[in-house]
């Protein structure tokens, strides 16, 4: 007995996922609510586990495929250990392929997965022209490769026949180098075209002049086209349109185009969002933080003892709670439907991280409440699974603040944009020794910019400078933080 897997939903509002990475092989055993594919979505990277326990019997999904939720990714035999699955695929791969085949030049289309097109696009090879070894007849990326070779093995026993009449061998070496050089110039020269109306749309929907395309079937004693000629002639067409392209760039000019999809793209999303939605004002500041650094030293080892790592994050987080506190409109949100600003009395606090992904903002909940090695064990938890891209949809969900510490790169200033629907976002830069007067003298002293975005249609200049002012009092005597 066989049981079909489909992609489930793994979030809210999610459509579709990205298949990462496979964690298991056809035939390997599983267990139920062992992970079996590593998924994509816009919100994060999740584990599908399987449903059942039995074995792989099929894979019906590519690494790096597109798949709308609902759709089998993966099949498995819960009877044994997959061998009479096996046996019956392969029994009717065959048939599968031919009804595949049989499908695809019907409806114009080439079942392939994404990774599979890409390949054959760069190798030049026609997708429509290749036999697809798996489910249903879908070509994958081996299958390209060995149907360009098989293409480049045919090409060389080929040219390894000498024919008798030299001057044939000559028109037939002078045609064969026209067609490899310009394969857009190869077309017919037709006033009427034999064609089912199936191949007709097709060719419209390519663009295509069918009286253009060449053949030498025919029906009827006139020239007959069929769907699989009209896809051969487009990509021989956008493949030649392809070489010109490239011929008029320098290797510095050329690109890498990524797909913007996923977590990346709803970042771009909420960050496009944010920016045309909340009229941005960037406050810039400076704040001598040479006791806090002497205070983290001082408490650094302590908290190693009790395997905690503790950063300057913590006391920022404590001091922006109390000019939150002091100052409630940044703690705030603009419900533009009902047109109210709810006041939050709760202290949720994101803290933007870095990630291979994009910008993954963690939120740490209820800060007033928590103490120091507290924070610390919470917030570098969340850090790691942002990083290791295990965290999960609610981790990210609640904040009533956020902030972005752009110093760890190196930089000062900056103008970081709003976590909508939050009404402001605090940015830290790098702590740098720089010359102040203390009583009279100019001393080196440990300085942090400060540099806090809000949203000028609920905070005015002036709040956001006392709130300033309120987080730097906190961070330049970090002992006010005990009270």
């Amino acid at each position: 007995m066989t049981h079909e897997f489909e992609l489930p939903d793994v979030g809210e509002g999610v459509a579709e996922g990205e298949i990462v990475s496979w964690l298991v092989e056809t035939g390997d055993t599983v267990e139920e609510d062992q992970p079996v594919a590593e998924v994509e979505t816009d919100k994060a990277v999740v584990e599908v586990p399987s449903p059942v326990d039995g074995a792989v019997a099929e894979r019906r999904a590519e690494e790096g495929e597109m798949v709308p939720v609902g759709n089998v990714i993966i099949v498995f035999d819960t009877d044994g250990d997959g061998t009479e699955t096996a046996t019956k695929t392969d029994e009717t791969e065959t048939e599968s392929t031919e009804e595949a085949s049989e499908q695809a030049s019907e409806s114009g289309r080439v079942f392939a997965a994404p990774s599979a097109r890409r390949l054959a696009r760069e190798l030049g090879v026609d997708i429509g022209a290749v036999s697809g070894s798996g489910p249903g007849g879908r070509v994958s990326t081996t299958d390209v490769r060995e149907h360009a070779e098989d293409g480049d093995s045919g090409a060389e026993a080929e040219s390894a026949i000498q024919p008798a009449d030299e001057t044939d061998a000559s028109t037939t070496e002078a045609a064969a180098t026209e067609s490899a050089v310009s394969p857009a110039n190869e077309q017919a020269d037709r006033e009427g075209t034999l064609a089912a109306p199936a191949t007709r749309k097709l060719a419209e929907e390519q663009e295509i002049d069918i009286d253009a395309v060449p053949t030498e079937e025919e029906r009827d004693g006139e020239p007959f086209v069929t769907p699989e000629q009209v896809r051969a002639y487009a990509e021989r067409q956008q493949a030649a349109q392809a070489a010109d392209t490239r011929a008029v760039q320098t290797e510095q000019e050329r690109e890498e185009r990524v797909p913007y999809r996923g977590i990346r793209r709803t970042i771009g999303q909420q960050m496009e969002h944010s920016k045309f939605t909340a009229p941005h004002v960037t406050h810039h500041d400076e704040v001598d933080v040479t006791e806090l650094v002497e205070t983290r030293e001082d408490l650094k080892e302590a908290a190693e003892e009790r395997g905690v790592s503790l950063t300057y994050m913590p006391f920022v987080m404590k001091a922006v709670v109390a000019g939150l506190k002091e100052h409630p409109y940044l703690n705030a949100s603009l419900d533009e439907s009902a047109e109210e600003i709810v006041l939050k009395n709760y202290y949720n606090i994101g803290v933007a991280v870095a990630t291979d992904a994009g910008l993954m903002v963690p939120v740490v909940d209820n800060v007033d409440r928590k103490g120091m090695l507290q924070l610390s064990s919470e917030m570098n938890e969340l850090v790691a699974k942002a990083r290791e891209r295990s965290i999960t949809r609610e981790e990210m969900q609640g904040g009533t603040f956020t902030i972005t510490n752009f110093g760890a790169v190196g930089g000062e200033y900056a103008t970081p944009i709003i976590n909508h629907p939050e009404s402001a976002i605090l940015g830290l830069g790098e702590i740098k020794e720089k010359p102040r007067v203390v009583d009279g003298e100019v001393v080196p002293r440990k300085v942090m910019t400060l540099s806090l975005s809000i949203d000028h249609r609920t905070i005015d200049g002036a709040v956001a400078g006392a709130f300033t002012n309120t987080v730097k009092r906190y961070l330049n005597n970090p002992s006010l933080l005990l009270l």
